[in-house]
């Protein structure tokens, strides 16, 4: 798996800490999650694999939410010279809409798109590479 594969590798363990942070994962979240992908990466549609793959794995171990942002988070800063402003984008779209897979956003759910975002600002790209992922 190459560095930006890790990114949306990355991308699936935030799309299942948002789906699991009020407790369960909804029927809902995990149906719409490919219709969610392909919608956001049109174009792209071969780097979705690995979110989506991640998910389904997180979910049949039953991993908590907060270990999921945490690798997430380690993934991305890891990889952080492929992270445009346009993918980050992306991926705050993408959460959001998980979250409003299954109404209502919940409080936890909000909290922690909020802890993303800020923590995607911090997250700087290398422009030599980061315009690989424009």
């Amino acid at each position: 798996m190459d560095q930006i594969e890790q990114l949306y590798y990355a991308l699936g363990e935030l799309c299942y800490a948002i789906a699991k942070v009020n407790g369960k994962i909804q029927k809902e979240e995990k149906d719409q999650l490919h219709r969610i992908l392909l919608s956001e990466f049109r174009g792209h549609e071969s780097l979705i694999d690995p979110t989506e793959i991640v998910f389904h794995i997180l979910q049949k171990e039953g991993m908590d939410s907060k270990t999921a942002f945490d690798w997430a988070l380690h993934e991305m800063k890891l990889n952080s010279q492929y992270l445009s402003e346009k993918l980050k984008s992306h991926f705050i779209s993408v959460i959001g809409k998980v979250a409003e897979a299954f109404p209502p956003v919940t409080e936890e759910e909000r909290m922690l798109i909020s802890e993303i975002i800020s923590q995607l600002k911090d997250i700087q790209g290398d422009p030599v590479f980061s315009h690989l992922t424009e």
